[in-house]
């Protein structure tokens, strides 16, 4: 075993880590993702303003039947 010296890294630690970009965004696409958060403005510890977002994200597929019966906005 041997062991690096301070501050440098391994050899396999500059090769590529986690999930390009690319496939993440297809991942996401592919099954959907809900982002929801909050945001409150305060001052002095009293609220004043509450901003509350929820959001699907999810890709657009031809071939599965729109949930609407009139054919929908779209």
């Amino acid at each position: 075993m041997t062991v690096a010296a301070w501050g440098s890294a391994p050899a396999e630690a500059h090769g590529p880590i986690g999930v390009p970009l690319v496939d993440l965004l297809d991942r996401v696409l592919a099954t959907g993702v809900v982002v929801s958060g909050d945001l409150v403005i305060a001052i002095a510890e009293v609220p004043l303003v509450r901003l509350s977002l929820h959001a699907l994200l999810s890709s657009v597929n031809e071939r599965v039947a729109a949930p609407w019966t009139d054919s929908g906005p779209l």
